[in-house]
């Protein structure tokens, strides 16, 4: 069957719909060889996935953010504090406000040690990480707005704690594009299910909704269950394609009669991509593939495998994987800090070291911008006994946005460096202070991207990532 017999006959169209075809028309004409290039026809798509240029040059292409999902504490971890050991069991001089009501100092359980030639101190949780800290740049100083998830999760992703914006990933596809066709340009993979708001945190917001981050549990192994309807048994390839393409013809008559439709183009695009991801995915997410010593690099477990199947995924160039640890909130240790913490490290620290060596020994670190770090931090002081928070226990700590800590590596940031500071007990950022927004703003300067002029227009405004706030933390820069 052709697709022209589905052709109607053309509608009589108003005066003012004639002038808007044919007037705004001849002027992207016009307008088109003037940027570089060719006209376009009515109702026809364009890849909103195609490369597109920075505002100037950057080593970054990509970027892997390992989200350590509800706060890992930067006092246990990556900001050692003497005095809080020697505080232990007294009352601080800090007064500020948190969710819960805290009490006494708690000492961290766990030791210090330098490392690397810049001899930053890292805890014993993360030796593996560690052994690269020369590649790292740490940022003693982050703070947020809230001491509630919900928020500081979309605030830290999306950089609005309330409203519906674009997310990190979305924004970066939406700047530059993808280097791989076959692949989502935006990867969010959390095994188990969900985070707290759950896809918000990858959404596209108000941008086409070809740039929201496309979800995979990676609880799962087998192709089929990872990637849901990646194969369809009951038709050949072949034949699929013939479908799409009818489909396609007729959603491009569809859009000939409604002008340019941003969630038509979406539609579309997400059909294109999930047959071509049926040729390459099944690839990119089989780490069998890889040899036996790179296996054992990495080490085993499930946040091994997804962390090893990201640089599968950067090396194909897709432009931003995020790789969420575990549903709900598996960091957010309110009682029994020494023994969580110390599993949930122990599932990732020696795949994140592997990857950091792994991408070094591949030439792909230079040019890849891997973050890591959770919403916010945790507080210096046991958080006090409360009913449905840590289950009568005193040895946990609650939720702290006024100070924490995140690190950077590869991808033009300046490794072997420790940016700003908390006070003594690390309650707070004190000196070099680095907001979300300023973050992100050094992350999209190292993407090539002026913050205060990547914008999209929406609504009658021009909207950005960083809001009406964020600088550019030029000490963290190579």
């Amino acid at each position: 069957m052709h697709v022209e017999s589905f052709v109607r006959e053309p509608l009589a169209i108003s005066r003012r719909e004639l002038l808007r075809r044919s007037g705004m028309g001849f002027g992207a004409l016009a307008l088109a060889p003037l940027l570089g290039g060719s006209p376009v026809s009515a109702g026809e798509v364009q890849n909103p996935l195609a490369l597109k240029v920075a505002h100037f040059p950057a080593k970054a292409k990509h970027v892997i953010h390992l989200f350590m999902n509800g706060g890992p504490s930067h006092v246990d971890t990556f900001d050692p504090k003497p005095e809080l050991t020697r505080r232990h069991g007294q009352e601080l001089p800090v007064n500020l406000p948190t969710e819960r009501k805290t009490g006494a100092a708690l000492a961290s359980p766990y030791k210090f040690a330098k490392y690397g030639q810049s001899g930053i101190e890292v805890s014993e949780l993360f030796k593996h990480v560690a052994e690269s800290i020369d590649e790292i740049a740490v940022i003693r100083s982050m703070h947020g707005d809230s001491p509630n998830h919900e928020p500081s999760l979309l605030l830290m992703n999306c950089g609005e704690a309330r409203l519906i914006r674009p997310s990190m990933g979305s924004w970066l596809t939406y700047g530059l594009g993808s280097e791989n066709q076959n692949l989502p340009g935006f990867i969010a993979m959390c095994p188990g299910g969900y985070p707290i708001q759950e896809s918000q945190n990858w959404q596209s917001g108000f941008l086409p909704g070809a740039h929201q981050g496309t979800y995979i549990d990676t609880k799962h192994t087998d192709i089929n269950r990872l990637i849901e309807h990646i194969d369809n048994p009951l038709v050949e390839r072949d034949d699929q394609r013939r479908q799409l393409d009818l489909l396609g013809q007729l959603n491009q008559l569809h859009g000939q009669e409604r002008g340019a439709d941003p969630r038509l183009e979406s539609r579309i695009q997400s059909f294109e991509l999930a047959y071509r991801m049926q040729m390459e995915a099944a690839d990119a997410f089989d780490v069998s593939r890889e040899p036996q010593h790179i296996l054992d690099m990495y080490g085993p477990g499930t946040q091994a495998r997804q962390i090893l199947i990201a640089r599968r995924l950067v090396e194909r160039g897709v432009r931003f994987v995020q790789l969420w640890h575990g549903e709900g909130q598996p960091w957010d240790n309110h009682d029994d800090i020494e023994v969580n913490h110390r599993k949930l490290a122990g599932q990732c620290d020696q795949a994140i070291g592997a990857l950091l060596k792994d991408l070094k020994a591949r030439g792909m670190l230079e040019e890849t911008l891997v973050i890591w770090g959770g919403e916010f931090g945790r507080t210096p002081t046991v958080e006090l006994p409360k009913k449905g928070s840590n289950a009568g226990k005193i040895n946990g700590r609650d939720h702290n946005h006024h100070g924490f800590t995140m690190w950077m590596a590869g991808g033009g940031v300046r490794g072997g460096t420790v940016h700003g500071a908390t006070d003594e007990f690390g309650f707070q950022a004190v000196e070099n202070r680095v907001h979300v927004h300023d973050l992100h703003a050094t992350i999209l300067h190292l993407l090539g991207f002026d913050h205060e002029r990547f914008t999209y227009r929406y609504a009658g405004r021009d909207f950005r990532l960083t809001d009406v706030h964020g600088r550019v933390v030029k000490e963290l820069i190579a």
